[in-house]
């Protein structure tokens, strides 16, 4: 059994220690003020601080935090990003991806060699109308006609594709760079790379209504990256700040007594940390306590949107969807990094049948409140640096499902998952507006035109955000992963 060690030994110094401390000290000294140059040292915030804060003496407590913010390595056009996610797979050729044949051949067969998930027949024509918006004459379904306003800001990339039609493995791949394994997820990258601007609210912020989508905290998880960097959720159903957020106020004891009991615990568990290197775990725990503390004193202000004016509130229209958008135009001026907007629990865009009720009711519910946020952060001045991206793991077959039993209750109305050609649309952030990129083939089918695989979308995201997704790696398990793993190329043509 080891004995305990010797205590008076643990207190003398030799000659040679204490020349080797002084010199290295002087080392640590320089490093100090270079790092402090270069903005690399952030502060330990304490309550009602929003960009730092003081040790409990009063006094200034530079230290270099996981959070504090980071220039990236490049030249970058974003500084924040915003991604809309139709979690169950929007149909393309209904809303973004305008193919007159469909119509044209509407329940004739159509000749294709590609397999997919059900069983699929004759061609399904659009039940929406199409038309041109903005001076670049960008084609937009009816059911986001006033997102389509901002045609002129949008970039439409209708070339995406993914690898498989199976939803869990696509919302991996769209989220994290891989369908099989636990990587982390394109907010964590991101957090990970530029820190957070504001101390007093999570770096990466995830609303979806009345619950989880499917595969639920994988979609944002840090993985091996520190648990700091991974996204918090909220429901923005809830209206009371209390049940939006757990534990938001404490009703036990005063802000002193609880900044002394914090302390406390945060003393206790640097001495279990120093006995503990390398528990990336325990570290993050404590940072995750400092942060729910300190989100008392802003994160409840941030999220009542009733402080905002009534014509803005208006513009944004009623619904959790119009809440939720315009919080987040408040959390994103509150230096919030990444945000990502569920459309709902589960996988709402999954229309196996009745799609044209189906995406319709979920146009209406979006569509006004995606356009008042862009106009906001337009009029703002805040879109120029705001990167927006919008669309779901995958798009939908151009021909109709057949009915399969236990599902589709004997309909003929409705399509199958497609991950061999879908869009999404961006703006702001850099991105070239008025532009459409790449094509399906003239049923919808497949990406033929410049296609862009997920990866590709990766790499483009991460290079606006000023980094060379090539480079922009973390060290784990003896290896160096990034967030296109082992691909992926940046897409120039939608870089304005």
């Amino acid at each position: 059994m080891p004995h305990a060690p010797d205590r008076l030994t643990e207190a003398v110094v030799t000659r040679r220690q204490l020349l080797c401390r002084s010199g290295t000290g002087f080392g640590a000294l320089a490093l100090g003020s270079l790092l402090a140059d270069a903005g690399g040292l952030g502060r330990v915030a304490r309550a009602g601080d929003a960009t730092g804060g003081t040790s409990a003496a009063g006094a200034s407590a530079p230290s270099i935090t996981p959070m504090a913010p980071k220039a990236p390595p490049f030249p970058a056009k974003a500084r924040r990003v915003v991604h809309l996610f139709m979690n169950g797979g929007p149909s393309h050729v209904d809303t973004w991806d305008p193919k007159p044949l469909l119509a044209k051949h509407h329940g004739k067969p159509v000749p294709s060699n590609l397999p997919t998930e059900r069983k699929t027949g004759a061609a399904f024509g659009s039940p929406y109308r199409f038309r041109k918006y903005g001076e670049s004459g960008i084609e937009v379904s009816e059911i986001f006609a006033r997102t389509a306003e901002h045609a002129d800001d949008i970039c439409v990339i209708r070339s995406m594709h993914a690898d498989v039609p199976n939803h869990e493995p696509s919302l991996m791949l769209m989220n994290c760079g891989e369908a099989r394994q636990a990587r982390p997820s394109l907010g964590s990258w991101v957090l990970y790379g530029l820190g957070a601007e504001n101390q007093n609210l999570p770096g990466f912020l995830v609303m979806c209504p009345d619950g989880f989508p499917i595969a639920e905290s994988q979609n944002w998880q840090s993985a091996f990256l520190p648990g700091i960097y991974q996204g918090t959720h909220v429901d923005p159903r809830q209206t009371d700040i209390e049940k939006l957020i757990a534990h938001i106020r404490n009703h036990g004891v005063g802000r002193q007594a609880q900044r002394a009991q914090l302390d406390l615990l945060a003393e206790l568990n640097r001495r279990h940390l120093d006995r503990h290197r390398h528990e990336a775990e325990l570290e993050a725990r404590i940072q995750s306590f400092e942060l729910a503390y300190r989100m008392q004193s802003e994160a409840a202000e941030a999220f009542d949107i009733s402080l905002e004016p009534s014509h803005i509130r208006a513009m944004y229209g009623p619904g959790v969807h119009a809440r939720q958008l315009l919080a987040t135009r408040r959390l994103l001026e509150r230096g919030v990094r990444f945000i990502q907007l569920w459309h709902g629990a589960g996988q709402p865009w999954d229309h196996h049948d009745d799609i044209a009720d189906g995406h319709r009711k979920l146009g209406v519910e979006c569509d006004q409140a995606i356009a008042a946020f862009l106009t906001d952060l337009k009029q703002r001045g805040m879109l120029d640096d705001t990167l927006v991206v919008c669309g779901g793991e995958f798009g939908r077959t151009p021909t109709v499902e057949l009915p399969t039993p236990g599902a589709n209750a004997g309909k003929m109305n409705g399509r199958d998952h497609n991950h061999y050609g879908f869009s999404v649309w961006m703006a702001g952030g850099g991105v070239k507006g008025g532009y459409v990129h790449g094509a399906t083939d003239e049923m919808g089918f497949q990406a033929v035109e410049k296609k862009v695989h997920v990866h590709d979308l990766h790499a483009t995201i991460l290079h606006l955000l000023g980094f060379d997704h090539e480079q922009f790696t973390f060290r784990y398990a003896g290896r160096d992963y990034r967030l296109t793993d082992i691909h992926g190329n940046v897409v120039k043509e939608v870089v304005a």
